[in-house]
């Protein structure tokens, strides 16, 4: 059977560079290693057991997912440390507690009393459960607030006294560093967030209660952090792949980007100039994340031909608007024709499709499809 290439599949299609791929986590890899930190890596970015074992290669296997859906998931490719990372409620326990009784120390994540409290309650039942207390660093999103830590003792103490129920440590997401765009500018977060869970657990080690982890976040802190100190284990996520939004962060290179989207072209509108393309808003999604500090690329820019100058400026469902400030070079973009999409967000983007294309620019610049990678949607 003849190799199939890019040129054979039906778009769009999520292709995935492995050789990019392979370069993105032996970096942040070596980095946590050299610096003494366990690596936890959030693959609610993949959400592939093929890229989930790559990722965890020279380390002990533990994991961070955002949906328990992943967490079945990954338990069945053999993953038995998992954070599942999003406030857990308790109506959501006993699925919880189905899978810690086939022997995965699924671990879940609190910053509230009366869910302290239903956790406390529902071991009692025999069942176990581990859990993180969430500490807001600076994100704005989910955490007690730093340095104030409301509630922190009493939640911990709940949970801490309660038969069958591990307080396994605190964690936080650094989220707030996506809004810097220098290295000293996301240094600065990445020590806004050290000092926020480094704090929260000396706080908790000061009333008696033991906090063996202490988990940051994000890959921008992962990548510029400068000090480590106090903290046991980060989880980055996007490294593995990147995306346009990283790469103008500074988080990564512009030949760091291992995600694309292949698209055809379907229509040339000189008029206008403009093309359209069989990717839209549910292949691409419509976040805009990276047009904080680079508001040309649009939802996406086009890797090839000829090289990045255009981008998607528009979409609507299935039509992708590609536009760029120089008349476009139609003859290059005949209607058929294939282009590439880098996307700006590159969780979302993938969130749309199945599986992976695998592509190996090591190889034959990335025209032949040497694997195909499943994933897992859905919550």
């Amino acid at each position: 059977m003849a190799t199939q290439t890019i040129d054979d599949l039906p778009t769009p299609a999520l292709i995935l560079d492995r050789a990019i791929l392979r370069r993105n986590l032996k970096r942040m890899s070596e980095r946590l290693l050299g610096a003494g930190v366990m690596l936890r890596p959030h693959l609610k970015t993949a959400k592939s057991i093929q890229v989930g074992r790559m990722a965890v290669e020279g380390h002990d296997g533990r994991i961070t997912v955002s949906t328990l859906a992943e967490a079945r998931y990954f338990a069945k490719g053999g993953f038995t440390d998992i954070l599942y990372g999003v406030g857990i409620v308790p109506s959501k326990l006993a699925a919880v507690a189905e899978l810690r009784r086939q022997g995965v120390n699924l671990r879940i994540v609190t910053d509230n009393l009366a869910v302290a409290r239903a956790i406390a309650g529902a071991a009692t039942d025999g069942d176990t459960f581990s859990v993180f207390i969430e500490i807001d660093s600076g994100g704005g999103r989910a955490g007690l607030p730093f340095p104030e830590l409301p509630g922190l003792l009493d939640i911990a103490r709940t949970l801490h006294a309660a038969p069958g129920v591990d307080l396994a440590g605190v964690m936080t997401h650094a989220g707030h560093s996506y809004h810097q765009n220098t290295p000293d500018g996301i240094a600065a977060v990445a020590e806004q967030e050290r000092r926020a869970i480094v704090g929260a657990a000396e706080t908790l080690r000061a009333a008696g209660i033991p906090c063996p982890i202490v988990s940051g976040g994000s890959t921008p802190t992962a990548t510029h952090s400068r000090d480590f100190t106090g903290i046991t284990e980060m989880r980055p996520g996007v490294y593995v792949f990147n995306d346009l939004d990283q790469e103008f962060i500074g988080s990564c290179g512009a030949g760091d980007l291992a995600l694309s989207v292949l698209a055809s072209v379907i229509g040339h509108y000189p008029h206008r100039n403009q093309a359209l393309i069989d990717a839209g808003a549910l292949a691409l999604s419509k976040d805009i994340s990276a047009q904080e500090f680079q508001p040309k690329v649009g939802y996406g820019t086009i890797a090839d031909p000829p090289a990045r100058a255009m981008a998607v400026v528009a979409c609507s469902q299935e039509h992708g608007f590609v536009g760029a400030d120089d008349p476009l070079p139609y003859g290059n973009l005949p209607v058929g024709s294939r282009v590439r999409v880098l996307p700006n967000h590159a969780c979302i983007t993938a969130a749309a499709y199945e599986r992976y294309y695998v592509v190996d620019s090591d190889l034959d610049g990335g025209r032949s499809v040497v694997d195909v990678y499943d994933r897992i949607n859905g919550w």
